[in-house]
């Protein structure tokens, strides 16, 4: 039996070999990117590959491959007024899904006036007849709709979306973050004109990521000023190490997805068989297309505080839906959206699975499960 099963995968990834050797050789490098003599050329090479492989990934152009600190910093680079396609009106207003993660909740550089939420249905779907009227009246707006949910893993319908808000003469940006490596997609299928990638979601280390704009995107602005790095987009200096190895993994993901996609769906399957014999179980946006290693459920009266530390005694990490409250189990805004009562949201439980993970973790998940859905029954007989 291993000593820990790991099912928080959409937390983050471990890191893949591959980014693991792109790193370390990127360490013996001593030049600074933007040096002109050989030592910068050579990192500056490592910055461009990795740029090349995102934009093979996502059907986008290297030159429109922004990198930056991670998918928090590239959702609020992308979150910006004066946006436009073209020759067309900048947007001046800000229209996202009540399901974001908070870094595009926030609203990014728009003031708090101009910001609006689309509903979502219970299965925690965009709802595309309120995007509409909310675009019916008023200036061009960028909209923000993620393409999975972090928490619940449904696929939102993107394209419909996209439709949309091009009808209204607006700029749609996707949150891609969670999906990218687990599903199929390129910038141009999904008719984006700016996605967002994080570079620890899909086996590459922590603190990079990228924003990635369509061909004909005009007007970002810079969130950082100094240098004129990244084509004057982002000041600063290359995280050549961090880039390095996000564009190693990107390959190696995009080369294992199909397969990967396949067992994973197969595993999800096994686990939520195994959970459905809990007696009133809820595995949420069932109804939803969703990513396939992706599961949130809960049971009445089930504390997700005490689930995660039940499983994590037995050795099983998973979470409680997001990862980014510093460490705090608090009631999803995911499923509050979704218009689930708070009493549901707070024992909202997920595990998420990724390339490594084995039909014996899933069996052993379920082993810990229903020890703790025994002692959950036990306490409502006795208090009943």
């Amino acid at each position: 039996m291993p000593d820990r099963i790991y099912l928080d995968w959409n937390a983050t990834t471990p890191l893949r070999p591959e980014a693991r050797q792109a790193m370390a050789a990127a360490w013996d490098l001593a030049g600074n990117p933007s040096s002109v003599h050989t030592e910068g050329r050579q990192a500056r090479r490592l910055v461009e590959d990795a740029r090349a492989a995102i934009a093979a990934a996502v059907g986008a152009r290297p030159q429109d491959v922004v990198f930056a600190s991670g998918g928090t910093e590239a959702n609020a680079m992308a979150l910006a007024p004066g946006l436009r396609r073209g020759t067309g009106s900048p947007v001046q207003r800000l229209v996202v899904s009540a399901i974001e993660h908070t870094s595009v909740l926030s609203g990014g550089r728009f003031p708090a006036e101009t910001i609006a939420a689309i509903k979502v249905s219970g299965a925690g779907l965009v709802d595309p007849a309120h995007l509409r009227a909310l675009l019916t009246e008023g200036p061009p707006a960028l909209v923000s709709v993620m393409l999975a949910n972090n928490e619940t893993g449904a696929i939102q319908p993107v394209g419909e979306v996209a439709d949309i808000v091009h009808e209204a003469g607006g700029l749609l940006h996707v949150d891609a973050i969670q999906a990218f490596g687990k599903i199929p997609f390129d910038i141009n299928s999904i008719r984006a004109d700016l996605i967002t990638l994080s570079g620890h979601k899909i086996g590459g280390p922590k603190g990079v990521g990228a924003l990635v704009l369509a061909e004909e995107v005009q007007g970002l602005e810079p969130l950082l000023r100094g240098g004129g790095q990244e084509l004057g987009r982002r000041a600063g200096t290359e995280n050549v190490a961090g880039i390095a190895a996000f564009g190693a993994a990107i390959k190696v993901a995009m080369a294992e997805l199909p397969a990967n996609a396949a067992r994973q769906q197969a595993l999800r399957e096994r686990l939520e068989k195994g959970l459905n014999q809990t007696p009133e179980i809820i595995v949420f946006s069932v109804d939803a297309p969703r990513l396939p290693n992706t599961t949130l459920f809960t049971v009445r009266g089930l504390r997700a505080e005490t689930a995660v530390i039940g499983f994590d005694l037995g050795g099983i990490a998973v979470s409680s839906g997001s990862a980014c409250s510093s460490g705090k189990v608090q009631p999803s805004h995911v499923l509050a959206a979704m218009g689930f009562s708070r009493e549901l949201a707070q024992g909202a439980v997920r595990l998420s699975l990724g390339w490594s993970t084995t039909e014996t973790d899933i069996d052993l998940a379920l082993e810990a499960w229903r020890k703790l859905a025994d002692a959950l029954l036990r306490g409502r007989r006795n208090t009943a």
